[in-house]
């Protein structure tokens, strides 16, 4: 089941690919993404089987679509250094201030709600902070059913599903200011696209096989797959919720491949009147404009 937050509310995608409002499927469902995850698994099949059969929706194209979880009840979770390849990259660009090889437990960060955005939506350029704004494709990962101190093992039966997320980061500020933390350089207001909607985890019986890649202005900037993380999701869930309880509709980033934007030779950064398209094999593609600030 594919399930989106429109400017109406949940809508599913339905048997012709049209959105078909949730309420009208099943009544009396909740009309925000997270309590609908946290009714839990007999409302999912519910809605699962009604979308199945659904038809006579309104197209995409035609709907304003938000980010699946648009307003959090935390920060994202995300994953550093976590494709082997990319971690290469940033260790030839950084030198001795990256790790001089890849970690034994996964480089962990946050970004914050006000970071988050819908497919279609614009990124702020950081002017006049910053001119090096770059991309990220990644996987991310939607809890379905929380927990502290999960094993690996049990990892992936947490998941509710999956979601598209472009983790686009100002660099300087990332690796030259504030101490060498993150944590500013990836919080800047917009710089968050998820969406376009949530694929549960039944249609994606492998996450770790799903090819990735990003295009700015139709050009292609990174073209890889999910098959290289350095730790798999079961492993991140597992480092993530020693001694930290997840919760229902928390969300996960896992991680980008190589070919962003700072690494390249010359470095590449993107500009005001930019598109940028990111996209995950089965579960959708988000495009945005990189818009100027507004004065």
């Amino acid at each position: 089941m594919r399930i989106a937050t429109t400017t109406a509310g949940l809508a599913v995608v339905g048997a012709d690919q049209s959105l078909v409002p949730l309420s009208s499927l099943v009544p009396g469902s909740p009309g925000e993404m997270r309590a609908f995850i946290e009714a839990g698994e007999t409302l999912w099949s519910r809605a699962r089987a009604q979308a199945a059969k659904a038809r006579g929706g309104t197209s995409a194209s035609a709907m304003r679509l938000l980010a699946p979880i648009p307003l959090p009840r935390r920060d994202v979770f995300c994953v550093g250094w976590n494709y082997s390849d990319h971690f290469e990259e940033g260790r030839l660009v950084h030198g001795s201030a990256a790790p001089s090889e890849l970690p034994e437990h996964p480089a962990l960060f946050s970004k914050g709600p006000n970071t988050i955005i819908g497919s279609e939506a614009g990124v702020l350029f950081p002017s006049p902070h910053s001119t090096e704004l770059d991309w990220e494709v990644e996987l991310a990962v939607v809890i379905g059913r929380g927990g502290r101190d999960i094993d690996a093992a049990d990892g992936l039966s947490h998941v509710f599903g999956y979601t598209v997320a472009n983790d686009i980061s100002v660099r300087d500020v990332q690796l030259h200011r504030h101490g060498g933390q993150w944590f500013k350089g990836k919080n800047f207001d917009t710089h968050l696209p998820m969406g376009p909607w949530i694929v549960t985890a039944d249609e994606i019986p492998n996450p770790h096989s799903l090819h990735l890649g990003t295009r700015v202005n139709g050009i292609v900037k990174q073209d890889s797959s999910t098959r290289h993380m350095v730790f798999p999701i079961p492993r991140i869930i597992e480092e993530l919720s020693a001694g930290l309880e997840l919760v229902a509709g928390d969300l996960i980033l896992t991680g980008t491949p190589p070919g962003v934007g700072f690494a390249r030779t010359p470095p590449e950064f993107m500009r005001v009147g930019d598109v940028v398209e990111v996209e995950v094999e089965g579960v959708g593609k988000l495009r945005n404009p990189i818009v100027a600030p507004k004065s």
